[in-house]
């Protein structure tokens, strides 16, 4: 009910009272607060109403939405009862079976030591030695996100209108390919700190986004191949297509080729192009060494020069003032200064007979040409000058597709060593390869820490030095099935999959410490060393399986790989799951052995 109304109407009563059988003069001081008093009253009516009504409210649909709750539970009981009833009979039936054979092959197990120690370190080296090397590396997956760019680079010195022009024409033929949403383009650059050498008039850039599909993976792969034959038919432009990147990485292959020779390294950086262009799984290669702008180049006759009595230093100046200019002076207005350059006339220097036709010796009676004492010539000059560690270089980049960095790598090493390089000319693999060599040793350095920490910890919690060192073994065990089951689903050593490892490392040991914990406990109960074992592995078996599966289905979402960005987690989901199931497994049978034989106390 609503109580605030019949409350107003008591304060207007109790108001009323107040009045009565009072002095005048009391009267007159009741009047005088008697606004104040109504306004709170109303004030007082307005708060409990807004109060009640809030809560009255807030009730309604508590109410409601435990009643909707209700109908879908009973609702999902009525539709998925059947069903859940043969899931729980089948488990309840499989880990039945387990529960009845496991004892009996822990016992074997027991009886066979030497055998089953032998079998896992053979799997293990069979797993380390043998498959590991063929997995393959990178540094991170490569993530889909839809959107996608396309470079094209134009001959040098192409004017930005022409550039633009071609652009459009590859722009409206990838517009009408099926998947693509939206599509915008940049012709030119302005020159800033950020750009690159190689951008300028002649470059631009396509950002292709795509329409949401089921795949992203398969749709991007298909119109970036669709994409490329397309762009085959179009003459004298070069492209890359390159992904957003979602870290600042290098490009994931980098050959950099030093020496100092220009002419020699602009030979070999296209002679290493060509032979990289026909590697399997090497797409986009581009080396930066590319045709540079022409240039007039004036070469001076030393000999000439001095018969005439002329100085090479003057002559250049006055070539160079004559063509680009001196700063005579400054104009001078109010607080602003102009610089007055003084140069020849736009038609006396447009063309290399202008060029041809300088006075070299304007001070002299006789006039001598620039064509009397030097040699003009047009060439072209190089497109850039990259120096890597105070050394001359040349970078060829190049993109990676279905085929992992460390295989790649080293194709591009092998023809690294079967061309022929001058003495004084070195090369090294640089890019992603470098960086995953750098990042892999430090997650190496991070694993074989974690796993001593673990050690420390576990060998203080149980004073003792042995029965950590029997823990520490579920370690190697998780590995064989990480390195089994990355092999199979063809999925390469990476950062994530290392941070995979790392958990393991503290993940995969909580079994083998539940079960030696409760040996332990029951060997000081008197229990012989044998039977202790036997009997620690039936009890422990329930919770062992429990806390197993509850990781691992936790990490199913992760693994399926749902959700944009999904190609960085599922690897670590999966090399966490596939770990602790095949250490599981493993830990059942053979911590018990290692157990029996590291522990020589019977009692």
């Amino acid at each position: 009910m609503n109580k605030s109304a019949p409350a107003l109407l008591d304060d207007f009563g109790a108001i009323k009272v107040r009045f009565r059988n009072k002095t005048l003069l009391r009267k007159i001081g009741r009047a005088v607060l008697l606004p104040l008093n109504i306004l709170f009253a109303f004030v007082k009516f307005a708060f409990q109403f807004l109060l009640e009504f809030g809560f009255r409210l807030a009730h309604f649909f508590l109410v409601a939405m435990g009643i909707l709750l209700k109908g879908i539970f009973i609702l999902g009981r009525l539709t998925f009862s059947v069903p859940t009833r043969l899931v729980l009979k089948g488990f309840n039936w499989s880990y039945g079976k387990i529960e009845q054979a496991y004892p009996e092959i822990l016992v074997n197990a027991l009886n066979n030591r030497g055998i089953v120690l032998g079998t896992v370190g053979a799997l293990f080296l069979f797993s380390i030695l043998i498959v590991a090397p063929r997995l393959g590396s990178e540094l991170i997956p490569e993530v889909h996100q839809g959107e996608f760019n396309v470079e094209v680079t134009m001959p040098v010195g192409t004017p930005v209108e022409k550039t633009d022009s071609k652009v459009l024409k590859i722009q409206e033929t990838i517009q009408h390919k099926p998947g693509v949403d939206k599509i915008a383009s940049v012709s030119g650059t302005d020159k800033t700190a950020n750009t690159g050498t190689e951008e300028g008039e002649h470059t631009s850039k396509l950002t292709v986004s795509m329409e949401r599909a089921s795949s992203v993976v398969v749709a991007e792969q298909r119109l970036i191949k669709s994409i490329r034959d397309e762009l085959r038919n179009f003459s004298g432009i070069q492209w890359k297509i390159s992904r957003p990147v979602l870290f600042s990485f290098k490009t994931p292959v980098e050959v950099e080729i030093s020496g100092y020779n220009l002419q020699k390294l602009q030979e070999l950086s296209r002679a290493l192009e060509e032979r990289m262009q026909e590697i399997p799984g090497v797409i986009d290669v581009k080396s930066n060494i590319q045709r540079g702008n022409p240039e007039v180049q004036i070469v001076y006759n030393r000999q000439v020069l001095s018969n005439f009595g002329l100085n090479i230093r003057d002559v250049a100046s006055i070539v160079r003032n004559k063509v680009r200019g001196d700063v005579a002076t400054e104009f001078k207005e109010q607080d602003r200064k102009i610089d007055i350059l003084v140069r020849l006339r736009e038609k006396d220097r447009e063309s290399i007979a202008d060029l041809r036709r300088l006075i070299v010796n304007p001070e002299d009676d006789k006039p001598i040409p620039l064509e009397a004492v030097a040699d003009i010539k047009v060439t072209e000059g190089p497109s850039e000058i990259r120096r890597v560690d105070q050394q001359r270089t040349a970078v060829i980049s190049a993109n990676i597709s279905d085929r992992s960095l460390s295989s790649v790598s080293e194709d591009i090493y092998g023809e690294l060593q079967s061309m022929e390089m001058p003495a004084d000319f070195t090369y090294r693999l640089a890019g992603q390869n470098e960086e995953m060599q750098t990042s892999l040793n430090s997650l190496q350095l991070a694993l074989a820490l974690a796993i001593f920490l673990v050690y420390i910890v576990m060998a203080s919690q149980f004073e003792s030095i042995v029965h950590p060192f029997v823990i520490i073994f579920t370690i190697p065990l998780a590995l064989i099935g990480v390195i089994l089951f990355l092999y199979v689903l063809s999925i390469p050593l990476s950062i994530v999959v290392f941070l995979g490892m790392i958990m393991l490392a503290g993940i995969v040991v909580n079994n083998a410490i539940v079960l030696v914990d409760y040996i332990n406990k029951l060997r000081e109960r008197g229990m012989e060393k044998m039977e202790a074992v036997v009997e620690a592995g039936k009890v422990r078996l329930r919770p062992i399986m429990m806390t197993t599966a509850t990781t691992v289905l936790g990490l199913l979402p992760m693994a399926i790989g749902l959700g944009d960005g999904a190609e960085i987690r599922t690897p670590m989901a999966i090399t966490v799951i596939v770990g602790l199931l095949s250490a599981t497994v493993l830990t059942l049978i053979i911590i018990p052995v290692v157990y029996s034989l590291v522990d020589r106390r019977q009692t």
